[in-house]
């Protein structure tokens, strides 16, 4: 980068101007947009009191023009982030160390790949992003945290980071491919004849009972919709997580500043909503992140979840769906394995080198077993064995 180029460190989102910001994030993940990360910002779901203290990094040019920018956090402990390192906390404290705080370049409480080094398309985005990434650990190191996690980053911020000393680590989601389909029934053609049959029955199952099915997008989201997803989301957030992230106003000031990019999937039945998954929408790809229900009902997880994304995804001519992190039980539902990258940045270099070498076996597994499910355990024909 120019000599005149500098990093600057923010304490809030709002502090950013949010065009500025939106100009080097792009407009094809929602998440990473100014309206997004504000929306946390500003319900008080990120915040110092819970853990989430805002270091959002802007390289500027001598004029005070954005260059890039990166979603930091200073963290005091490790949840909402779906790459899991309690492990390595652990471990450090038991000889000494203090793991917390640390720094994460992330978006909070969401496990969807993309760029995390968001550079302007005018400007050369290798020096850029090194930028920001050097200007990072170097803002850790100086303010003495443990480490910097970049999780959930392109296959090409892993390798730039590499050259910079961090450590790689992979992980696994699960993906659908829209291969051009007319309809669900040409992806069902696809399929190796067991799973179609199966997946026709679990389609069927699920709507038993009565229940009714209806999508809800854009500027017919109402409060309604937003107090029964919210019910969802709690109930599903206190069984998995034990203090769910997210606060009702987080979904209020979704509805009215990015309502454009949400898609609800409500199950009714009775009058009375029962289940529902919330999606946000990117410009080639539709994102599963909340679901859950008052009531349970057989295989309507799996409808409301996989099922309906997919019928979107075709309807809409959506080129994938991103349906959240981990669950192998989504491979049979026509969801295939891809790999997911994060890199890290360790200020003790023999806790470095410890962590280095449980990735290098991390690495070997992930790979293995993608590996492996891709060749005995896709749904699709052309892997079925005659």
């Amino acid at each position: 980068m120019s000599g005149s180029a500098t990093l600057r460190v923010h304490g809030a989102i709002a502090d950013i101007d949010a065009a500025a910001w939106d100009a080097c994030a792009g407009e094809d993940n929602p998440f990473l947009s100014h309206a997004f990360l504000l929306a946390l910002e500003e319900a008080g779901c990120v915040s110092p009191k819970t853990g989430w203290a805002p270091r959002h990094l802007v390289l500027e040019d001598g004029k005070g023009g954005t260059l890039g920018c990166a979603p930091m956090y200073a963290k005091t402990h490790s949840q909402g982030e779906y790459v899991f390192d309690h492990g390595w906390a652990d471990a450090y404290h038991r000889v000494g160390g203090s793991y917390y705080p640390k720094l994460q370049i992330c978006v909070p409480f969401t496990p969807v790949p993309g760029p995390r080094l968001l550079v302007r398309p005018d400007v050369d985005p290798g020096p850029a992003k090194q930028a920001l990434l050097a200007g990072a650990s170097e803002y850790g190191r100086r303010e003495k945290l443990s480490s910097l996690h970049v999780t959930f980053c392109t296959e090409d911020e892993w390798e730039a980071a590499k050259a910079l000393g961090f450590l790689q680590r992979t992980g696994e989601q699960f993906h659908f491919e829209n291969k051009g389909y007319g309809c669900f029934d040409d992806f069902l053609t696809d399929l190796a004849s067991r799973k179609r049959k199966g997946l026709r029955k679990e389609r069927e199952a699920a709507i038993e009972n009565g229940i009714e099915i209806e999508t809800v997008s854009g500027p017919a989201i109402n409060e309604k919709h937003w107090d029964a997803m919210y019910e969802f989301y709690m109930d599903t957030g206190a069984r998995k997580w034990g203090r769910p992230y997210l606060n009702r106003r987080f979904f209020s000031i979704l509805g009215q500043r990015m309502a454009d990019r949400v898609v609800l999937f409500l199950a009714r039945r009775n009058g009375r909503y029962i289940a529902g998954a919330l999606n946000m929408l990117g410009a080639d790809t539709l994102y599963g992140r909340y679901w859950g229900c008052t009531e349970e009902h057989r295989f309507l997880h799996f409808e409301l979840c996989y099922y309906r994304a997919i019928d979107y995804a075709i309807e809409h001519k959506l080129p994938r769906v991103e349906a959240g992190a981990q669950g192998q039980h989504k491979l049979a539902r026509g969801y295939l394995p891809k790999t997911t990258y994060s890199v890290h940045w360790i200020r003790d270099p023999g806790f470095a080198q410890a962590v280095e070498r449980y990735l290098e076996q991390e690495r070997a597994h992930v790979a293995q077993e993608i590996e492996f499910l891709e060749e005995h355990h896709s749904p699709f024909r052309h892997q079925e064995v005659e």
